[in-house]
């Protein structure tokens, strides 16, 4: 069953949306003094923030009575009512329901744009008198606490409810099916998410078209939570991130670090057979090229702060780009000499707030495998071909094979001439064609400088991840007077590609963990073969088999001193590709006894056998 995300479905998105705003209003209804924040959907449900009362806190037990108090409003089929106000009625009615955060919201819309439109909308009719229907409509907990109970039959009503929004929504809470809709848990998240605001009580659910897609995706959360790849990288000893050197910073462990090393080297090797070349460029530069790239206007709340040395200003790069232009501006081109490609595995340092950092998949630093075209306009669509069969290559080694292709094209506002737009847009179009890939266009969506190519993978149970991207650039070349000499010694502008198809090697690796949930291929396994000895006596052997297949360029090695049943058990829990056992019948043999990850018993076999075997999975990157 496919799951879709709110971008992928407009109806998902307004009942997620819908649900943040019924999950608020039951809030209301259900605990006095609760103040309401923001109520975003997000990619596969929604979210509510709140400022609770600090002696009342709320608890995992109280989402059972929210969860009941939204069904009876979502069977009450209310309507939502969009009604646009003036700013003034907007603060009228914020003030009146003391809502203080909303004011702050409201705030920030009109110091944005004065004139932008205010809207709200109400869950159930606003013409309607709220008095009555507000005795009538007691929820579950008054009466619960010895509020007298309707003596109406049928159904109580619900009283209108309105929040500060511009929507889109359900026409009404009776499109949404409660079935299909779960409370998730409570968490702590800060005003706007700096630590220096309060801390409110975020409350996440998720909301479905129906209940079998609700059970097919707490199915779905019950796997992926089995794959987290910061349990696993734990276990596994990948890697850490330590407070005491700050949150977001990643330590590699041996066995991630092997795994890291892998990847470079594959990666740069294939760089370097499709004609890049590869380059290493500093961690840190004057604010002034940050000024002329354009990081500090654009990016700077992105940015670390900026620090002094010997009365000069300088900052950690949030990118590599203006590097590699750098680069390029340090030679002499002529026509002849382009496309140049140049690529880097980078690290890069952007801030995130602390509550926003996830493992792997959200840090402070990272490294980014970038690469940057500078060619002719006429070499566009041959150099994005190129990209293309490098992505699908690398990708394909990894496993991942299923595609989701986005182009995005020249938005309202953009830079660079009507000619190049539309020559950069059909050479992307050109390309992806030729590929035979699917892909959906995003009209608009481009960056101002350039349209670009978003690729996403998934993964072993059917998630999507974003990893590459092609994005043409007419912006940077401009900044930094980037230029060739063209046959008639004329100076022009080349053309700037930014490219990356890992885009995070950290956030890769991370996917990486949890699509094998562990377990590497054999080419990619920090250790590949483990050799386990019955008896103490049996070391020699071992030892040399294992200098043998060092030798070879086999990762191996040589584990004892337990029960054989208990060195299988650690070996097969550290995931380890090649089980060999050593004993004395295999000693006398020169052979192993080998067994593959997962079981699979495969018997005796000679010990030159096992490292050619090793050796011609790992270079052909296949199995054993």
């Amino acid at each position: 069953m496919e799951l879709k995300t709110s971008d992928e479905s407009e109806n998902l998105l307004r009942i997620r949306h819908s649900c943040a705003h019924i999950m608020a209003m039951a809030v209301q209804r259900l605990f006095k003094g609760v103040q309401v924040t923001v109520g975003p959907w997000t990619d596969r449900g929604f979210f509510y923030d709140f400022a609770w009362p600090a002696d009342s806190p709320l608890t995992e037990k109280d989402l059972k009575k929210v969860k009941k108090e939204m069904a009876r409003i979502m069977k009450a089929n209310l309507p939502f009512v969009r009604e646009e106000v003036s700013a003034a009625e907007a603060e009228a009615r914020i003030r009146a329901q003391g809502e203080p955060y909303k004011l702050e919201i409201l705030q920030s819309i009109l110091e944005r744009d004065p004139n932008a439109p205010i809207t709200i909308y109400h869950i159930g009719d606003p013409a309607a008198s709220a008095a009555p229907a507000a005795a009538a409509a007691a929820p579950a907990a008054e009466v619960e606490a010895g509020g007298e109970a309707p003596k109406a039959a049928g159904p109580k009503p619900v009283s209108p409810w309105w929040d500060l929004c511009a929507g889109p929504h359900v026409e009404r809470t009776g499109d949404i099916n409660p079935d299909a809709v779960e409370l998730e848990n409570v968490t702590g998240a800060y005003w706007r998410g700096d630590e220096s605001k309060a801390m409110l009580t975020r409350v996440y659910g998720t909301a479905w078209e129906t209940p079998e897609q609700l059970a097919a995706f707490k199915q779905l959360k019950e796997e992926a939570a089995k794959r987290d790849h910061r349990k696993l990288g734990a276990e596994l000893n990948l890697f850490s991130i330590q407070e005491s050197s700050g949150g977001g910073l990643v330590y590699w462990h041996p066995p991630g670090a092997m795994v890291r090393h892998l990847i470079e080297t594959f990666w740069k090797e294939l760089h370097l057979q499709r004609g890049y070349q590869l380059v290493y460029s500093p961690h840190i530069a004057k604010a002034d090229l940050w000024k002329t790239s354009g990081h500090l206007d654009f990016y700077r709340e992105n940015m670390y702060e900026q620090m002094k040395v010997e009365d000069e200003t300088y900052q950690l790069r949030p990118m590599n780009c203006p590097f590699h232009v750098s680069v390029y501006k340090d030679g002499y081109y002529s026509y002849r000499d382009l496309p140049l490609r140049l690529a880097e595995l980078g690290t890069v340092y952007r801030y995130e707030r602390s509550g926003t950092m996830h493992g792997l998949f959200r840090v402070r630093g990272f490294t980014q495998d970038d690469a940057h075209i500078f060619c002719l306009p006429n070499q566009i669509t041959s150099e994005i071909k190129g990209v293309l069969d490098l992505v699908e290559e690398i990708l394909g080694t990894f496993g991942f094979n299923d595609y989701e292709v986005n182009l995005s094209t020249r938005p309202e506002k953009s830079v660079g001439s009507d000619d190049i737009w539309t020559t950069a847009e059909a050479a992307l179009v050109e390309a992806l064609n030729a590929k035979g890939w699917k892909y959906q266009v995003d009209a608009g969506g481009g960056a101002f400088y350039g349209p670009k190519i978003d690729i996403k993978i998934r993964d072993a149970i059917g998630r999507k991840w974003q990893c590459s991207t092609v994005q043409l650039d007419f912006n940077l070349p401009e900044r930094f007077d980037m230029h060739y000499f063209d046959d008639a010694a004329a100076r022009q502008r080349p053309i700037m590609i930014h490219r990356a198809i890992f885009g995070s090697l950290e956030r890769f690796f991370g996917i990486l963990i949890e699509n094998y949930m562990g377990a590497f291929p054999l080419w990619l396994a920090p250790v590949q073969v483990r050799l386990l000895t019955v008896n103490d006596g049996l070391a020699e052997y071992a030892n040399g088999v294992a200098a043998a297949m060092r030798k070879a360029g086999v990762r191996c090695e040589v584990v004892g001193q337990a029960s054989i049943a208990k060195l299988i058990r650690n070996a097969e829990k550290a995931k380890t590709p090649v089980i060999c056992v050593v004993g004395n019948k295999e000693a006398e043999g020169n052979t192993l006894a080998v067994r593959l990850y997962g079981g699979k018993e495969l018997g005796a076999l000679p010990v030159q056998d096992v490292i050619s075997r090793v050796a011609l999975a790992t270079a052909n990157k296949g199995s054993f």
